[in-house]
């Protein structure tokens, strides 16, 4: 890891995938993490590391399927940042509202619910926060998706509503990296892990997964923008 400092942000921090990351983060003393999550209030074991980081993690109020909360929370990081930008803007913030549903008795109300929070908030983050990841060094954006949306990995009927929205995100990421030859965006997964969301049947513990993630975001290079990124450095099909 650069002894560069660099700043991270990232959605859905207080737990899962996102509580980790700003864990394993706060290892190096050249970060420093904004977290955001819907209620920083009750978020226990985020609040515990936050206290115990020096100021290295502020905590901000996000709700990314809300369109009020997602501006209010650009001014509360900009009066944190000051002059500096964001290096890495991490949308990892995600729901899988139906679970193991298919597509001719998914509940549409679901596949809305999974598209506002997976596809509609990461792509309004990204539009809202980009001129703070212009100011940055790194520029990059890591759209945190699943090979559960890979159109070229054979899963099944199953997770329907939750794989439709996760294609969708992938499809965000390429518009993006064509958009802005400037920045770095990816989407990466970081593999089924043991989370509320994966299950305590999940092959992989989170930190084994998050640490891959970490790995893969560190090495990246700016020919790496557009591509689909598991947690072992692997592409993976579209």
């Amino acid at each position: 890891m650069s002894d560069t400092q660099r700043v991270w942000f990232i959605t859905g921090a207080n737990r899962g995938i996102g509580l980790e990351l700003t864990k394993q983060l706060l290892e190096s003393p050249f970060n420093t993490i904004i977290a955001a999550s819907r209620n920083p209030s009750q978020a226990t074991a985020l609040r515990a590391l936050s206290d115990s980081a020096k100021g290295r993690v502020h905590l901000i109020t996000l709700d990314i399927s809300n369109k009020a909360s997602v501006q209010a929370s650009v001014k509360e990081t900009e009066s944190i940042l000051k002059d500096r930008g964001l290096d890495y803007l991490i949308n990892n913030a995600g729901i899988n509202p139906a679970g193991f549903d298919n597509a001719f008795s998914m509940d549409l109300d679901n596949v809305q619910a999974a598209f506002a929070t997976n596809v509609i908030g990461p792509a309004h983050v990204a539009q809202a926060y980009l001129p703070l990841v212009e100011k940055s060094a790194a520029k990059t954006i890591v759209n945190v998706s699943s090979t559960l949306g890979s159109l070229g990995t054979d899963f099944g009927p199953h997770f329907a509503s939750y794989s439709i929205s996760k294609a969708a995100l992938n499809m965000l990421t390429v518009k993006q990296a064509y958009d802005r030859p400037d920045l770095t965006v990816v989407t990466v997964c970081p593999g089924h892990l043991k989370t509320d969301m994966g299950g305590e049947s999940a092959p992989l513990e989170v930190s084994v997964g998050v640490s891959g993630v970490l790995k893969v975001i560190h090495g990246l290079t700016h020919e790496d923008s557009g591509k689909f990124i598991n947690h072992a450095g692997e592409r993976v099909p579209w």
